[in-house]
């Protein structure tokens, strides 16, 4: 039999709040969090708003000796590793260490640290870097601090596939866990909010320069002019199925089938990808998992928020489904795009929709563009089979897809009588 790997453990610290529970509360009311850009003065950019995770005091998940020597980004990976873990019940130290391994994606590594550091360097009268500037921004710095933190030994690694990576980590999550790795970290964050950071998205072209909030980001829309960056992401504990069941750990759903493809082709100022790779990485996924594109309840699309590339993105999905609307759900236009970060925040938002047994209403688009209309969610509905799929692509060509499926329904606690008593002070 195949081994079988199943996510445990959710850990989110996102514009949506810290915490799984945070998070899901942000979804399913469609409560914008993105707003002006704190971090740093964007005044002289035009790009300022953002997406950033609210009242997050990193000394709250790390010692200052661990914080000193890393980047925020950094900082929200602690966070929400130590969220997941402590969700799947397991220790933060690893009984066997070899048994348990980190598997993170990463694009853009520590923005805020080597901006400082850079300062520094061309700004100040000693003319040099601290030392830790060789490793704080570096793209596998998170792996590596979590990896010793926790002490977390087994085969560990990053993938770098921008916006992709996140559901690219958890593929190779399925793939160490299958290789003999029982319990595996995955997942990403994010922190592409400081100048130097914001400057090189510019040179994109393909942000919002919207100054409303409420306007700013609006994938698939009529007025669809960008996206807005974010910081933030989500961390998971993704889990061998007869481990995770012998120590009677709750459940979310099961990583099924995965699909990666590549455009051979840079990212342009009038590129858009290519939908027949994107739709290939989609049919890849489906069939891995064994799920017909009838089968599927919900679609969490990438939804980058230009006309461009939101009209590309609904053709790949029309190639894929045909002549049945599948039903899609995005919830980036409430936080922003926190690129590897998203893609993992959307395997969140999936696996907690099943866990309350509940699609979410899609934030967006208000009025779909030419080519655009797709079947969005306008209300919440409960899943029929417990099948989500989530795609993403990642800047100059990357393209992934993800398929969820999702554990049965948590029963709804039974109300008490009022003549009950509630449990004592420190009952199990």
């Amino acid at each position: 039999m195949t081994t079988r790997a199943v996510v445990t453990g959710i850990g989110v610290v996102a514009p949506s709040g810290i915490g799984a529970e945070a998070h899901w509360s942000t979804v399913v009311s469609r409560t914008r969090r993105t707003g002006p850009i704190t971090l740093f003065d964007p005044a002289s950019y035009p790009t300022r708003v953002a997406g950033q995770v609210p009242d997050f005091e990193a000394l709250t998940w790390a010692d200052n000796r661990r914080l000193v020597q890393t980047d925020r980004w950094t900082h929200l990976g602690f966070a929400a590793t130590r969220l997941a873990l402590a969700d799947a019940g397991l220790p933060e130290h690893a009984p066997d260490p070899y048994g348990y391994a980190v598997t993170l994606a990463s694009s853009s590594g520590g923005n805020l640290f080597g901006q400082r550091e850079l300062q520094r360097l061309w700004g100040g009268p000693s003319r040099t870097v601290g030392a830790y500037q060789s490793i704080a921004w570096f793209y596998a710095a998170s792996v590596g601090q979590l990896s010793i933190h926790h002490q977390f030994k087994g085969p560990c690694g990053v993938l770098v596939s921008e916006s992709a990576g996140g559901l690219d980590s958890l593929a190779h999550a399925v793939r160490t866990v299958r290789r003999g790795t029982p319990v595996v970290i995955a997942g990403a964050t994010e922190c592409p909010l400081s100048p130097y950071a914001l400057a090189c998205q510019l040179r994109s072209g393909l942000l919002s320069a919207a100054t409303d909030p409420a306007g700013a980001y609006r994938p698939f829309d009529v007025d669809a002019a960008g996206y807005v960056p974010a910081e933030g992401g989500a961390v998971f504990v993704v889990e061998e199925l007869s481990h995770a069941l012998a120590r009677g750990a709750r459940i979310y759903g099961e990583v099924t089938g995965w699909g990666a493809t590549h455009d051979a082709a840079h990212t342009g100022p009038d590129s858009a990808g290519d939908p027949a790779q994107y739709a290939r990485a989609m049919r890849l996924a489906l069939d891995r998992a064994g799920v017909a594109p009838d089968d599927v309840d919900v679609v969490l699309p990438d939804a980058l928020g230009t006309p461009r590339h939101d009209r590309a993105e609904a053709d790949a999905l029309r190639a894929v489904f045909g002549d049945r609307p599948v039903p899609v759900s995005t919830a980036k236009p409430l936080t922003g795009r926190a690129h590897q970060g998203g893609s993992a925040l959307d395997v969140a938002t999936a696996l907690l929709a099943f866990a309350h047994d509940t699609l979410p209403a899609s934030a967006g688009p208000d009025r779909p563009a030419d080519g655009c209309e797709l079947d969005f969610l306008r209300e919440a509905r409960r899943p029929a089979s417990r099948v989500a799929l989530v795609a993403a692509r990642g800047f100059d060509g990357f393209n992934s897809a993800l398929v969820l499926r999702g554990a049965a329904a948590r029963p709804a606690p039974t109300p008490r009588r009022a003549a009950e008593p509630g449990p004592t002070q420190g009952a199990a």
